[in-house]
C-alpha cells in the first residue's frame, strides 16, 4: 500500500527561536492552531477518502515543534487522534520537532499516545552555520536526540536544508554525510527559500546572503538523493510544499514545484552518459533503454536532457525496458 500522511499543521506553536530563514504562516499557508475537533474531523475525512489504506497511514503533526508546545495543548491533541491508532485503523502518530525539545521523558509520553515517527529539524550538522541562522540548538543536540529517538524504539526522521545563510555545498555535504550516520528511516531535504518578513529577506536585501541557483541546487540534490538512496535511507521530500502562499512571498532562492522530478532527472541525465561512456558511444543516433517509469525523466523537464544530448552530437531514442532499475540506463548505436 502507499503511505499517506493525515497532515495537520501547528505553526510557530511551541517554537522559542526565530531562525534567520523561517516565516511559517507563508511556508505552511496557514496560522490557525488545530484544536481536538480539527483532529477528528480531518481524520474522519481521510477514512473516507483513503479507506482501507488507512492502516498504512500515519496521523502526523507538522508545521511547529511538536513537544515544545504547551503540554496540555499538545496532549489535547494526541488524545483525539490516540483511539485511531489504538482502535488500528491508522498505522500511527508522526511528529516534527526540535532536536533540543526531545527528552526520556516526553519519549516516554509520546508512546502513551501511539506515537511512532519522530522527525527532526536538524537542518544543519555545522555548528557555524547553526549559529549564523539563530537555530537555537548545536549538532550534538541533533546526535543526542536521534540516539534517544531510535533507543525508544520510534522511527527516527531527520530533515536537512541546503544554501543556508554561512553554508555551501561542501557544508551541505557533510551535513548529509553526519545526518546518515545517525541511521534514520527517513529523510526531508529542503533548499533554502528567502521569504519576505525574516531575517534571510533582509540579508538578502543587503546582499550579504546570495541564494543558490536552481540549476546548481538541482545538481547538489541529486547527489545527496543518490547518497541516501544507497544507504538505504528514503528521501521522503525533496523541496518545499507548493501553495499560492509560498509563491506569494518567495523572494528569492531554489523552488520549482516538480523539484524531486528536477533531481531525479538530473540523476538520469549522469546514468546515460556513463552508458555513453560504457558503450564508447561519442556521437550519431543512440537507442537508449530506460525503465517506463522513467521515460519523462530521461527526458527531462521542456525536452532538457534531450537538448543536452542533442549538443554533445547524441540523437536519443528512447525504449522502454521493464528489467531495468528507476536510475539505470543502457544504450546503444
Amino acid at each position: 500500500m502507499k503511505h499517506s500522511n493525515v497532515a495537520l499543521f501547528v505553526p510557530h506553536n511551541g517554537c522559542p527561536h526565530a531562525c534567520s530563514f523561517c516565516n511559517q504562516r507563508e511556508i505552511t499557508g496557514q496560522i490557525y492552531q488545530p484544536t481536538s475537533e480539527d483532529v477528528v474531523c480531518a481524520v474522519e475525512t481521510a477514512k473516507k477518502t483513503l479507506g482501507t489504506e488507512t492502516r498504512n497511514a500515519e496521523i502526523a503533526f507538522f508545521g511547529g515543534s511538536f513537544t515544545a508546545i504547551d503540554r496540555e495543548y499538545m496532549t489535547q491533541l494526541l488524545t483525539a487522534a490516540s483511539p485511531y491508532i489504538k482502535s488500528g485503523e491508522f498505522a500511527g502518530i508522526r511528529i516534527s520537532t526540535r532536536p533540543d525539545a526531545i527528552d526520556r521523558e516526553v519519549l516516554e509520553l509520546l508512546g502513551k499516545y501511539g506515537v511512532t515517527s519522530i522527525e527532526l529539524g536538524a537542518q544543519s550538522m555545522s555548528d557555524e552555520v547553526l549559529t549564523a541562522n539563530r537555530r537555537g540548538h548545536s549538532s550534538y543536540d541533533v546526535r543526542k536526540a536521534s540516539e534517544l529517538i531510535r533507543a525508544y524504539g520510534y522511527s527516527l526522521g531527520l530533515q536537512m536544508m541546503t544554501g543556508m545563510y554561512k553554508s555551501n555545498d561542501e557544508t551541505d555535504r557533510y551535513t548529509a554525510k553526519r545526518l546518515a550516520d545517525l541511521k534514520p528511516d527517513t529523510m526531508r531535504i529542503y533548499p533554502t527559500i528567502v521569504l519576505r518578513g525574516t531575517e534571510l529577506f533582509d540579508l538578502y536585501q543587503s546582499g550579504e546572503y546570495i541564494p543558490e541557483k536552481l540549476d546548481d541546487t538541482v545538481a547538489l540534490c541529486a547527489d545527496l538523493l543518490e547518497f541516501f538512496e544507497d544507504r538505504s535511507i528514503r528521501v521522503i521530500r525533496l523541496g518545499l510544499h507548493d501553495s499560492e502562499s509560498l509563491k506569494e512571498n518567495m523572494a528569492a532562492g531554489a523552488y520549482h514545484p516538480a523539484f524531486r522530478e528536477l533531481c531525479e532527472s538530473e540523476i538520469i541525465y549522469k546514468s546515460a552518459l556513463r552508458a555513453l561512456e560504457k558503450s564508447n558511444i561519442q556521437n550519431g543516433t543512440v537507442e537508449f533503454f530506460v525503465n517506463p517509469r522513467s521515460v519523462s525523466r530521461f527526458i527531462g523537464q521542456k525536452r532538457k536532457n534531450l537538448k543536452r544530448l542533442d549538443q554533445l552530437g547524441i540523437t536519443a531514442i528512447v525504449r522502454q525496458d521493464m528489467r531495468l532499475s528507476k536510475y539505470e540506463i543502457n544504450a546503444m548505436l
